[in-house]
């Protein structure tokens, strides 16, 4: 198995600690390909400080660009032009966990979308929404947009304290297995997420398009 492309609803809605909740279950590398905003620190290395793995489990990032901004505006800030031939899928003998930026429809350059360099790797899927109100609107338009694309989505993570009811309406409405539910953590280290099992076989999941 490859590994998986972990996206999100829209920005903060957990991606990170998702995408290290996957790599602890899965002892997968993590490739950010692009990182807008380098300070006070990146997603590489609060991945680094959550997982506690060693340096060579993470791979550099195609573009790291210095403001916290969308990877099209960043660039352009920083006088740079995001190429989508740039992005190569780093050589790895275990499984890669590949984390977006933001959503699914922001812009990479004038033409291309992170939509598109998800739909150019290949990878599964893996949607991260939030619990709370607003997730059911936001997690059937993402999921929308990928079946039009006709990309694998391999099922969702639901970040933040449970709310059983829009959990089920996710399930009724998405078409896509519920991976796990990450509730808030006091403290986000190896035991905390390795403690929250995965509902299905990461392994085996049965990719929808």
């Amino acid at each position: 198995m490859q590994g998986y492309f972990i996206t999100g609803t829209d920005t903060n809605v957990g991606k990170t600690v998702a995408s290290a909740w996957t790599i602890l279950h899965l002892n997968a590398d993590y490739w950010k390909p692009t990182q807008s905003g380098l300070h006070p620190t990146t997603d590489t290395l609060t991945m680094k400080q959550i997982t506690g793995l060693p340096d060579d489990r993470f791979h550099p990032e195609t573009y790291s660009l210095s403001q916290p901004l969308s990877p099209h505006e960043a660039a352009r800030r920083d006088g740079v032009k995001i190429k989508m031939d740039d992005f190569k899928i780093p050589q790895t003998p275990r499984p890669l966990v590949i984390e977006g930026a933001g959503g699914l429809m922001v812009p990479l350059n004038e033409d291309h979308l992170v939509i598109d360099l998800i739909k150019q790797i290949g990878f599964p899927t893996i949607l991260v929404c939030r619990s709370g109100l607003g997730t059911i609107n936001h997690t059937l338009l993402s999921l929308e947009a990928m079946c039009t694309r006709t990309l694998p989505v391999a099922g969702l993570i639901i970040c933040g304290p449970k709310m059983p009811h829009n959990r089920q309406a996710l399930e009724e409405y998405g078409g896509v297995p519920i991976i796990a539910e990450i509730d808030h953590l006091d403290e986000i280290t190896p035991k905390a997420l390795l403690a929250i099992k995965p509902e299905i076989d990461l392994n085996d999941i049965k990719i929808a398009a």
